[in-house]
Formats: structure tokens, sequence, C-alpha cells
């Protein structure tokens, strides 16, 4: 071969190698351009999530929709069901929910004695935690019925009363949709009313979670010092 064809034929290589190295930078770029790198969604406030009357035939599903939409929640049980379902609390904290006192039996708490409503608290405390759901650190009271004695009989036994920022009025009858627009309503630092065993609930968790992650919202804890949403421990 000549030196006039010799060169022709590098040359010619040069250009075929620098179109392979061009076609491979730009298949590169193309798929870093359609595959960003994924960042962690930022939380610029928290509300807390509870259920109340629990546990019940609908944890399961309950816990199963809080998961799958990443949220967490305080469950306020009642220890006649806690101490008839324990297995149910032991998922509950399986799944990453806290567990908060909703009373024995539901009653009108102000109506009762001094040491009825001691009896009513106590005994959830020695039910959820013989269940496997811990001490509780914060009470609900049935109904959101309190008083001075009903306050006083919880601090004794080391609660923080935690009534609600927004009823969802699910208890009510809510439709889902109605549900869903009660959630929009919270801010950094409030609390939502709901229940266990409400089907719209259920149906109205997705679109929850959608809102808050729309506004910067989170599910976070509810603290036993301020009684507020915060940042999950």
């Amino acid at each position: 071969m000549g030196t006039a064809a010799r060169l022709r034929t590098g040359a010619t290589k040069l250009t075929v190698l620098a179109t392979l190295v061009a076609a491979t930078l730009t298949t590169t770029a193309t798929a870093s351009a359609a595959a960003p790198e994924p960042t962690a969604a930022a939380c610029n406030g928290y509300v807390g999530l509870t259920f109340d009357d629990g546990p019940s035939g609908s944890t399961t599903r309950l816990l199963d929709t809080l998961r799958a939409n990443g949220l967490r929640a305080t469950m306020f049980n009642q220890g006649q069901y806690a101490a008839a379902n324990p297995a149910l609390v032991r998922a509950q904290v399986a799944a990453g929910m806290w567990v908060g006192n909703h009373s024995y039996t539901h009653p009108h708490l102000t109506r009762l004695s001094q040491s009825q409503i001691d009896s009513e608290i106590s005994r959830t405390q020695q039910a959820i935690a013989g269940a496997g759901g811990g001490t509780p650190k914060l009470f609900r009271p049935p109904y959101g019925e309190t008083n001075a004695t009903v306050r006083s009989a919880a601090a004794r036994h080391g609660l923080t009363e935690i009534i609600w920022h927004v009823d969802s009025q699910d208890w009510n009858g809510a439709s889902t949709d109605a549900i869903v627009q009660a959630a929009a309503r919270l801010t950094d630092g409030q609390i939502i009313l709901m229940h266990d065993w409400s089907a719209n609930t259920l149906a109205a968790l997705p679109r929850i979670a959608q809102g808050l992650a729309s506004r910067g919202l989170c599910a976070g804890m509810i603290s036993p010092q301020t009684g507020r949403a915060v940042p999950p421990a």
C-alpha cells in the first residue's frame, strides 16, 4: 500500500471512531436527561394524622393503605379493643405508627367520678402495653370531652391530652371528597381527627397523601411536650 493509500485509510478510521464517540456521548446525554437522579421530597412542615377507636377489623387495611402512601399516624386505641386484639396493636407498631390512649370503653368521661376516669385511663395503659404497643404518652378523651378532672387524671399517668385542629367528620358520615377537603385545611403542626373504621376515610387516604405532598407537608408524630405535629423521632 502506498503512502497516499495509507493516509486515506487512517483518515477513514479516525472518521469512524469520531462518529462512534459522538453517538455514544449523545446517547449518554439523552439517557441522563430522561432519567434524572431521584431526590427526597422536602418537608416544609408536619401534620398529625390520627385514627380513633381501633384496633378493629379495618385496621389491617388501614395500615396497608397508610404504608402504601408513605404515611405514618397516631392510633388512639380503645383499651377494650387492644386487649381483645393484641396482634393488631403489634401490627400498628410494626407499620411505624404511634399508639395512644383513647380510654377503655369510650364513655363520656366528664360524667364519671375521678376514680372511674382513672380506671378508664389506667386499664388502657395496661392493655396497650400488654399487647406490645409500648406505654402511651398521648391521650385523647372520647368525643373530645374534657375538664380539669380528666386532664389531671391523664397527667397522673404521664399522658398529654390531645384533641384536634381539624375534624374530618368521618364519624358523621362525611363523604370521601369532604374528608379530602378537610385534610386540605391542615397547616404545619396541626392535627386531624379520623377513625379506624371509616371506609370513606380509607378511600380518601391516597388523595390526602397527594394533597399533603403538593403543599410540602409530611405526616409527623405528635409531640408530648407541645401537643403539635413534629418531625418523626
